[in-house]
């Protein structure tokens, strides 16, 4: 079977900051992604997890895009642009899909 190379852009972000960055991805033209939720993690500020947590602004999300590799500048601009001054981390990885028309 056929593949065809993508890329897997992963934006790790607060959850308030959620909508500004799938309205800056839709801005750069990207309409696909999956938002998963984040129940804990470690990082440079140490441990933590949701446990306890109420309101909506605390916890993280993560936002998973497919896409073309022509497509990773806008996307990666328009991501950059709301995670910058938030806390927030952005990796991107190649992969390979097998239905290019979709992405």
């Amino acid at each position: 079977m056929q593949t065809h190379k993508a890329k897997r852009v992963e934006i790790t972000i607060e959850k308030v900051m959620q909508s500004r960055l799938t309205d800056a991805l839709q801005g750069a033209g990207v309409t696909g992604y999956t938002i998963l939720p984040v129940f804990g993690g470690s990082g440079r500020s140490g441990a933590w997890d949701r446990t306890g947590q109420v309101s909506r602004a605390e916890g993280m999300v993560q936002v998973v895009c497919i896409i073309k590799p022509d497509r990773m500048d806008a996307l990666l601009d328009a991501a950059f642009a709301v995670v910058e001054r938030h806390i927030g981390v952005v990796c991107v990885t190649d992969c390979e899909v097998l239905r290019a028309e979709r992405f």
